[in-house]
């Protein structure tokens, strides 16, 4: 299995470019799941496991993987089907989201893809609000499925979504002020997380589903009216259906009606990589999900650098 991840490092260059690479597996049945390689650390054999009392029932138990306990997510329980109950025949694809560092358990392991995000569509409005789909593509005709982990770990641990106090009094945000934050991520969950965030500010916000509804939605903005006198900043993720966060950036950037708005790429990507695309595509800053109250100084910050005038 070493052989599948030995050129990851490289794999991830493509970042930027509107393009990913995904790792395909599947779990009990024919269907095809995939997982963005620039978040897979590497993926071995189910090593064993130490089971923990009283732990979420999708968690297995935890694997000592090079001198770090490591949990191990059943992902066919967390999306809803059956255990995998030969571990012997399993493998584990070690990934690390929102800072943290986390096994998931398939079945088998296929092979990378090399896709444009332009290919990977948003999930058919059939799937429901219960649907662990963050994303869909196409391979051969069949469909791949793209898992939306950051509701999967949600739901073993609920992350809080509440400003600290000390954070709170830091606030700069003037009650008459009617300017927005746009909110751009392809996860349900994160939407609803970042929404949260700014609700404690005072502040309204406007939701898209990927970069490119964020920037029809700021092209149409723009058409109404100033976009400053309107939005105060963007806070965007970076993996999204159709058009990434940082090709969003580009656009944005290349638009004379848009191109001075502050945007924040704000993501489970994490990394040295990612602060440096923050530079190459022009972007304002990058901060890794999920402390509400980084976010939230973010977000006073800006306030205080763009100037709102009563009328």
């Amino acid at each position: 299995m070493s052989g599948i991840m030995e050129s990851v490092n490289q794999r991830t260059q493509m970042v930027g470019q509107n393009r990913l690479e995904l790792l395909l597996f599947r779990l009990h049945s024919k269907q095809i799941y995939g997982i963005n390689v620039f978040k897979v650390k590497e993926v071995l054999t189910c090593p064993k496991l130490t089971i923990l009392p009283h732990s979420h029932r999708v968690i297995r138990g935890v694997a000592h993987i090079r001198g770090s306990a490591t949990s191990i997510i059943d992902m066919s329980m967390a999306i809803g089907g059956p255990r995998i109950e030969d571990t012997s025949t399993a493998f584990v694809i070690i990934a690390e989201y929102n800072r943290t560092i986390t096994g998931f358990m398939v079945n088998a392991v296929e092979r990378i893809i090399n896709m444009k995000w332009s290919e990977i569509l948003p999930p058919p409005k059939g799937a429901g609000k219960n649907s662990y789909l963050t994303a869909i593509t196409k391979l051969d005709e069949h469909i791949v499925e793209i898992i939306d982990v950051e509701q999967i770990l949600s739901e073993i641990n609920p992350p809080s979504t509440a400003i600290s106090e000390e954070q709170l009094s830091e606030g700069t945000h003037n009650p008459n002020d009617p300017r927005m934050v746009l909110i751009s991520d392809d996860s349900a969950v994160a939407r609803k997380q970042i929404q949260r965030t700014v609700e404690q500010l005072g502040i309204k916000s406007v939701l898209a589903k990927d970069g490119l509804e964020a920037l029809n939605l700021l092209k149409d903005m723009a058409q109404k009216g100033n976009i400053y006198d309107q939005l105060i900043m963007v806070i965007s993720d970076i993996e999204m259906p159709e058009m990434d966060g940082y090709t969003f950036t580009t656009e944005v950037r290349a638009d004379p009606d848009l191109k001075d708005l502050n945007i924040l790429l704000h993501t489970s990507l994490s990394g040295v990589f990612n602060k440096a695309m923050v530079e190459k595509v022009g972007a304002d800053n990058f901060i890794p999900k999920f402390d509400p109250d980084e976010l939230a100084a973010a977000v006073q910050a800006q306030l205080k650098d763009s100037d709102f005038v009563e009328e």
